[in-house]
């Protein structure tokens, strides 16, 4: 798993950061017409798809709506970069919801290619609430 910044590429979740650091990788917008942010993201997904293999899919978690993602990653990973298409119509908190749910009820939602997939529609219905007996907070729980 890797993250995409707004200037640094893409970086480990687990990778620490000296402040300075941190400031040099934020600074920047995340548009598809900086090259702050897509020269770094390119080079770094290039790397990435040149390891992975013939074999590999490239799971994009983040937005597909607008081409900030889509348009460097899929240049470069074509067929290969793939989303849930559950995602659609959803926004940041709703897709947040969405993994953690498929990840408790241990269900994989459904990946589809990013290319030529539709990425925008209608927002689906609200995700229910969790039950009370599903939400431990602090604890962990068997099979996660």
């Amino acid at each position: 798993m890797v993250v995409i910044t707004a200037s640094g590429g893409l970086v480990s979740p687990d990778r620490l950061f000296t402040l300075e650091e941190l400031r040099e990788i934020v600074t920047g917008r995340v548009d598809a017409a900086e090259s702050r942010y897509r020269i770094p993201l390119e080079r770094d997904a290039r790397l990435l798809r040149d390891h992975a293999g013939d074999d590999c899919e490239i799971v994009l978690l983040g937005s597909v709506a607008t081409s900030k993602y889509v348009e460097p990653l899929v240049g470069i990973f074509g067929e290969r970069l793939m989303f849930p298409a559950e995602f659609v119509g959803r926004g940041d908190m709703s897709r947040g919801g969405l993994l953690l749910r498929s990840v408790r009820d241990q269900v994989q939602l459904k990946h589809v290619p990013v290319a030529g997939a539709v990425r925008n529609g209608a927002r689906p219905a609200k995700l229910p609430k969790p039950k009370r007996s599903d939400v431990l907070i602090g604890q962990s729980r068997p099979g996660l």
